[in-house]
């Protein structure tokens, strides 16, 4: 393929606390290492329904799928899907969510918590977790160290062409104490010292990287709807292409065809949206 690349999503952290809390990806801003624009969430702002549109390329009135409620199979093409049709490797480490939109539904936990399915036409290399007995008390997060690492395994065992994760852990934080807080700070900050150490590993073997949410927050720890605290995340890019001006608001369903584009897969008619890196 054009080029390798991976998608990071940190779930549900607002703009305002991406470029107030995360030290390390603004110093490599600073630095001149790193992109970063506004990126701006569909309606509705709630994870699931963000998930569908960030891999499809088109809004939840067009793929179906209304919240976290209304998980299954999608029939779009998806950033996997093309992927492997372009003759890519694919990985996923994430939410259990990701496996049944983009390879089977239900979902198995013995089946599909861990698969290598070289034959795949979607992911061939999937690590999930499904969050069960998720509540205010007791996250049911995995440590997003223990993510990175197995992403990083997932690259070096099988070079991926594309991977991706996904980690709750700062939107069931921000749900329970909000992201305006003494513990929002700390685990922003823990977050980003954690993430760190992996970009320029993932960049010295050959990976351009993105880093995003899904959505945001607002004062009360609610999304899902309109506004920019619930709908308006960060999104720092590293890699060679150029970006648009700094102050474009990156749609999201410019994703897909923006990662489809640099990995030089074909990008469906379903696609309709413009790619943001050249």
């Amino acid at each position: 393929m054009k080029n390798k690349l991976l998608l990071i999503i940190l779930d549900g952290v607002p703009y305002r606390n991406w470029r107030r809390l995360f030290g390390n990806l603004e110093g490599w801003v600073d630095a001149g290492d790193a992109g970063v624009w506004r990126h701006r969430a569909v309606l509705p702002s709630i994870s699931a329904s963000c998930y569908a549109s960030i891999h499809t390329g088109v809004v939840p009135a067009e793929h179906g799928c209304t919240g976290n409620g209304n998980v299954f199979r999608l029939s779009h093409p998806d950033v996997f899907s093309q992927t492997r049709a372009a003759g890519g490797t694919t990985g996923a480490v994430a939410h259990s969510f990701w496996s049944e939109f983009f390879n089977r539904a239900p979902f198995d936990v013995v089946r599909d918590i861990e698969y290598d399915e070289p034959d795949s036409d979607t992911i061939n290399h999937g690590r999930f977790h499904t969050m069960t007995g998720y509540g205010l008390v007791n996250q049911m997060t995995p440590s997003d160290l223990d993510l990175f690492g197995t992403l990083t395994s997932l690259c070096t065992r099988f070079d991926l062409d594309y991977g991706m994760l996904h980690t709750c852990t700062l939107d069931s934080m921000g749900h329970r104490f909000f992201h305006e807080s003494q513990e929002m700070d700390h685990a922003c900050f823990v977050m980003d010292e954690m993430l760190a150490p992996f970009i320029p590993r993932w960049r010295a073997m050959g990976y351009e990287v993105i880093v995003t949410a899904d959505h945001g927050q607002d004062a009360r720890g609610h999304h899902g709807g309109r506004g920019d605290l619930q709908q308006d995340a960060a999104l720092y890019y590293f890699g060679d292409a150029d970006g648009p001006d700094a102050d474009t608001i990156i749609d999201q369903v410019q994703l897909a065809p923006t990662i489809l584009s640099r990995l030089g897969a074909p990008i469906p008619d379903t696609m309709k949206a413009k790619a943001f890196l050249t």
